[in-house]
């Protein structure tokens, strides 16, 4: 579901409001028509049904879920609309963003966000199971971070090296840092290659 916000949400918000509007009627059936609404309903892929106060909740099947989603995600970011994908539960703000444009967020479940937001990235972080055994931020061609479930903490940066943290917050403040271009975690802990 796409929609506006003046502030980034959390979670438990996005899922509360994406459960609010399922209850209630659409607006229209399915609609990809000239002068049909907000540009946004337009380019949205899949079946799209607009609800009140400018909510669009978009259909797709989850064969084609992760390729859909990435193209709703793109589109709704290029319009400053919020998205929540409630088959991971979460939440997709425009801001804040990390510093490296172009940084990639990969999980072991197959999703892949490109300039995700930190909140995502927190929340992603809270996934990690036996589904989600993974999750990456990439820079391609420069650095990256990761961790797997028993926090192993991996980076690379040329040499590959691993520490073990015992704290799912020292794993987002980590992943934080990571983003925003601060390095700090490199200094707190000790690494082994």
């Amino acid at each position: 579901m796409v929609w506006d916000e003046p502030e980034p949400v959390g979670r438990d918000q996005a899922r509360a409001t994406y459960l609010a509007v399922k209850r209630a009627e659409p607006t229209d059936g399915p609609s990809h028509e000239p002068g049909d609404g907000p540009e946004v309903v337009k380019e949205l892929p899949g079946e799209v049904r607009r609800y009140p106060d400018g909510h669009v909740l978009v259909s797709m099947d989850l064969d084609s879920m992760d390729e859909l989603s990435a193209r709703v995600l793109t589109i709704a970011r290029a319009h400053g609309l919020v998205c929540y994908d409630p088959q991971r539960d979460l939440v997709h703000n425009v801001a804040p963003l990390g510093v490296y444009e172009g940084m990639q967020l990969h999980t072991g479940d197959g999703m892949i966000v490109h300039d995700p937001d930190l909140g995502l990235v927190d929340d992603v972080l809270g996934t990690l199971s036996a589904q989600n055994p993974f999750a990456a931020l990439v820079n391609f061609g420069q650095h990256f971070i990761q961790v797997s479930p028993g926090y192993e903490l991996e980076y690379k940066e040329g040499t590959l090296i691993r520490t073990t943290v015992a704290e799912l917050e020292e794993v987002r403040r980590a992943f934080r840092e990571y983003a925003t271009g601060d390095r700090s975690f490199l200094t707190r802990h000790e690494w082994t290659q």
